[in-house]
């Protein structure tokens, strides 16, 4: 697996683009953090990842928000 034992965290994890993301990267062997503004859909996506042996952790932020974003970082560490 090209990135066994890497966390990415994916912005806009919920929907289209970021949804895929997520999914690749699972595939290749990351633990994803699912971030958005919107948590309605990103526990779906961690339940695709999660399908696919990884670990997922949901994370609701805003990337124009700094505190949002440290919050987000903080709980991944």
């Amino acid at each position: 697996m090209k990135h066994e034992g890497k966390v990415a965290i994916v912005t806009g994890a919920s929907m289209s683009i970021g949804k895929a993301i997520c999914n690749i990267l699972a595939e290749e062997g990351c633990d994803i953090v699912c971030a958005s503004r919107s948590t309605s859909l990103l526990e779906q996506t961690a339940e695709e990842v999660r399908a696919k042996g990884r670990k997922a952790l949901v994370a609701t932020m805003d990337v124009l928000d700094k505190a949002s974003i440290k919050a987000m970082v903080d709980q991944t560490m």
